[in-house]
């Protein structure tokens, strides 16, 4: 679980919360028409712009950003040196029984295991990538919209409000009470865009760039074990995909 994303909008949610309830009554500002109005115009705008399937698939790429964990590329480049140097020493058929923590990277070695040409595996890592950072990019975007569309509802559900109020001016007293509802609806849209929706997006886009680096260095591995690569001559060109201070982290035995 991503303790840092949890901490986020818990923590978000329990500002929003103290606020309400040291300034009153929560249950003011509890709403039923207007919650309908947000969360069900923002969802229905949402699904409007994409495909039934994508919009289920958009909400468990969602959960990524609360239970997602990554690794570290300098732990795949450590793995990747340690099995080139088993792949030099004893052949690449040595890597067979050689414990490989990345799926994707255990993925690409089979391939090598199993004699797959160079072109075939190249082709079949990338497409994998590819599809891979395709389903990410739609779910960012599918939360990018929730996060344009909330306050946008929101608004609306505050017009409705107002022009229901300004119906019924005949009553003063009740005036004051109908203009909260109203604003309860730009409330509403404002929370699921701030503390849900744009959170959410930009940790999976911190997350898509992560694996997207993972994944290209693992290419880089499997072709270079493949060509019988030098393991210090990996480690030189799988680096440069790291930024200058986690480089001196990188380590692997020589052969």
């Amino acid at each position: 679980m991503d303790l840092a994303t949890v901490a986020g909008v818990l923590g978000a949610f329990g500002v929003i919360a103290g606020a309400i309830v040291m300034g009153g009554s929560a249950g003011m500002f509890f709403n039923v028409p207007g919650l309908v109005v947000v969360v069900g115009g923002t969802l229905a705008v949402t699904l409007g712009q994409i495909s039934i399937a994508q919009f289920i698939g958009s909400f468990k790429v969602g959960l990524g950003a609360f239970f997602h964990k990554s690794s570290a590329p300098t732990e795949i480049i450590d793995e990747a040196i340690d099995l080139a140097n088993t792949a030099r020493k004893e052949g690449i058929l040595a890597l067979e029984g050689k414990e490989i923590n990345d799926p994707f990277l255990k993925n690409g070695v089979q391939f090598c295991i199993d004699g797959q040409p160079a072109d075939v595996v190249q082709k079949m890592l990338a497409k994998d990538i590819n599809l891979s950072l395709e389903r990410q990019m739609t779910g960012i975007k599918m939360f990018k919209s929730v996060a344009t569309a909330a306050p946008a509802m929101g608004m609306i559900g505050t017009l409705i409000g107002l022009v229901q109020m300004l119906a019924n001016m005949d009553d003063p007293k009740s005036i004051g009470p109908a203009m909260a509802v109203a604003l309860l609806t730009t409330l509403y849209g404002a929370i699921i865009a701030n503390a849900i929706a744009v959170p959410i997006a930009e940790k999976l886009k911190a997350i898509s760039e992560t694996d997207r680096i993972n994944k290209l260095i693992i290419l880089e591995s499997v072709m270079a074990l493949q060509d019988g690569t030098n393991p210090r001559v990996l480690q030189q060109l799988l680096v440069t995909y790291l930024p200058e201070n986690m480089r001196e982290s990188v380590g692997g035995e020589e052969s």
